[in-house]
């Protein structure tokens, strides 16, 4: 490790939010190829929403390769938000050679964190020849989690257009009541981009209500 590195990472592990936070700026100022691995690191532990956007914002400035290279191997950590991190960078680094990386066990990750930063970074990465298949394993997370996973999956979904429309309608059809509501809902934002979640939740809920199972009408 060298005397930048060294001194980067003391300062990142052991200091207040708003040293580190400026610690992280600095790195960012002055980009050096010592500072990647300490920022990358502390990414994974950092409790601080604003330090950590700031260690992404930092990498970000450093060569791409580079935090490409030592990023990808965080895809596998045990650590979720180290994963969930890695996946934030890579969206932000936005270079879509690293599609292949956004693997079905990322986007189905038994962590909520992880799994909508997979879906967010997937759908800005993905190729269009692939849109299909990233929009199948979407699907299969209907009616996960709350109110905030349930709209991350939505917004993913629909930021892949008409290629994700199949299977929307498929899991409108589906048995279970909570995957068939966040499908209409999904469907509803599809078809008008500016309605609100919120609302677009509410009205496939009066027409559950109105119309029973299944939720086929639109």
């Amino acid at each position: 490790m060298s005397p930048e590195s060294e001194s980067l990472s003391r300062i990142l592990n052991g200091a207040t939010d708003s040293v580190r936070l400026q610690a992280a700026m600095q790195a960012g100022m002055a980009p050096s190829a010592e500072y990647i691995n300490p920022l990358v690191e502390r990414c994974g532990v950092e409790p601080d929403f604003f330090v950590r956007d700031m260690l992404t914002w930092a990498l970000i400035q450093h060569d791409h390769d580079q935090v490409i290279a030592r990023v990808l191997p965080e895809l596998d950590s045990p650590v979720a938000q180290a994963r969930a991190q890695a996946l934030h960078t890579l969206s932000k680094v936005g270079d879509t050679r690293t599609w292949p990386a956004i693997t079905t066990a990322l986007l189905a990750d038994g962590d909520d964190e992880v799994a909508r930063t997979a879906w967010r970074t997937a759908a800005g990465l993905v190729p269009d020849q692939s849109k299909e298949w990233l929009a199948e394993r979407l699907a299969a997370q209907f009616g996960r989690g709350g109110r905030d996973v349930r709209l991350s999956l939505s917004q993913a979904l629909c930021s892949l257009g008409q290629d994700s429309l199949p299977v929307i309608e498929q899991a409108m059809r589906s048995d279970h009541d909570q995957v068939r509501l966040h499908a209409l809902t999904t469907k509803r934002i599809l078809d008008d981009p500016d309605l609100a979640f919120d609302t677009a939740l509410e009205q496939a809920k009066r027409v559950h209500t109105l119309r029973g199972a299944p939720l086929m009408e639109t």
